[in-house]
C-alpha cells in the first residue's frame, strides 16, 4: 500500500500550533506567494482561493493588494487557526471547510487558486487530480500558483529519514524538480508563464536545531538575529534571487500558469 499524508496528521499538527502559540509557532513564507503573483497580475478586486490553507499567511496577506480571499482546508483546527488570526488582523476572509478534490464551488469562479506546501503530500496520479480541480475552479485567463519542495537539498534527506522511521510530522511527502513540477502543471490544463526558486530562511540547519533544544526546554528564537551576518546574507539572497539558481539549490519552487480563454481543465480522475 502506498503511504500518503492523512487527515489526522493535520489535525494533530495544527491542533500543536494552536496551543503552542498559533501562527506566532509556524515560519513565514515572507512575501513569497504574494511577490510572485504581482509579477504576473493585479490582484485588485480578484477572488483568490488558497486550497489548504494552513494559517492562512499567504492569503491574508493578498488582501491587502485589494484580493476578495477564500481560504479552504479540511483540517478542523486549521480552521480555527484561520479563524482567530482573521479576527486578529481585524479582516474579512471565507472560510470553507472542503475537500480539494471535489472543491465546492462553480466552474470558473476565481481569478486565481493557490497552495503551497500541498501538493507533495499526495502520490502522483492523485496529485495531478488535485491540479485538474484547481482548473476546473480557476476563470479563463486565471492563474495557478503550485509551490513544493525543491527536490535537490539537504531537507529532503533528513525528510526521507524521518519518513522511513515513522515520524515525519505529515507522514509522507515528496519532493520536485523545476522541470517535472512545471510538467504537471501544464499537463492540468495551464500554461505555465513563470517559474521561481527560493532558499530557506532561517537556514534547514538552524531549524533543525531549534527542534531538537526545544526537548530539551531550550527555546532558541524563531528567527536569529545576528548582526551584520544576518544582513550580509539577506543582501546576497536578494541579489541572487532572480537568477536560475534558487531553481536547483532552493528549498522551495514554484509555477504559476495561466488557463488561457478556450482551454478546458481536464475531468478529474480519482479522489483520495
Amino acid at each position: 500500500m502506498k503511504r500518503t499524508s492523512q487527515r489526522n496528521h493535520w489535525e494533530k499538527f495544527w491542533g500543536e500550533k494552536a496551543q503552542g502559540g498559533g501562527v506566532q509557532e509556524v515560519y513565514s513564507n515572507a512575501d513569497r506567494v504574494l511577490r510572485n503573483l504581482l509579477s504576473v497580475t493585479d490582484l485588485t478586486r480578484k477572488h483568490v482561493l488558497e486550497v489548504g490553507a494552513g494559517t492562512g499567511r499567504d492569503s491574508f496577506q493578498l488582501i491587502g493588494e485589494g484580493a476578495v480571499v477564500y481560504q479552504l482546508d479540511y483540517a478542523e483546527n486549521s480552521l480555527r487557526i484561520l479563524r482567530a488570526h482573521a479576527q486578529e488582523l481585524g479582516v474579512s476572509v471565507s472560510l470553507v471547510r472542503g475537500d480539494a478534490f471535489a472543491l465546492p464551488f462553480r466552474d470558473g469562479s476565481f481569478d486565481v487558486v493557490f497552495h503551497q506546501g500541498l501538493l507533495e503530500h499526495f502520490q502522483p496520479s492523485i496529485a495531478e487530480a488535485l491540479l485538474r480541480e484547481n482548473v476546473r475552479v480557476l476563470k479563463p485567463n486565471g492563474y495557478l500558483l503550485v509551490d513544493v519542495p525543491q527536490r535537490y537539498h539537504l531537507y529532503t534527506v533528513v525528510k526521507h529519514v524521518l519518513i522511513a522511521l515513522g515520524v515525519w510530522f505529515a507522514g509522507w511527502e515528496r519532493e520536485f524538480s523545476i522541470n517535472e513540477l512545471k510538467r504537471i502543471a501544464e499537463k492540468s490544463g495551464v500554461t505555465v508563464v513563470h517559474r521561481y526558486g527560493e532558499w530557506m530562511y532561517p537556514s534547514f540547519l538552524y531549524r533543525m536545531l531549534r527542534e531538537m533544544l526545544k526537548k530539551f526546554g531550550v527555546r532558541l528564537p524563531l528567527y536569529p538575529r545576528i548582526p551584520l551576518l544576518s544582513q550580509l546574507r539577506r543582501w546576497i539572497r536578494q541579489k541572487l534571487l532572480h537568477t536560475p539558481l534558487p531553481l536547483y539549490t532552493g528549498l522551495s519552487i514554484g509555477v504559476i500558469g495561466k488557463k488561457y480563454a478556450g482551454s478546458a481543465s481536464l475531468p478529474v480522475a480519482g479522489r483520495r
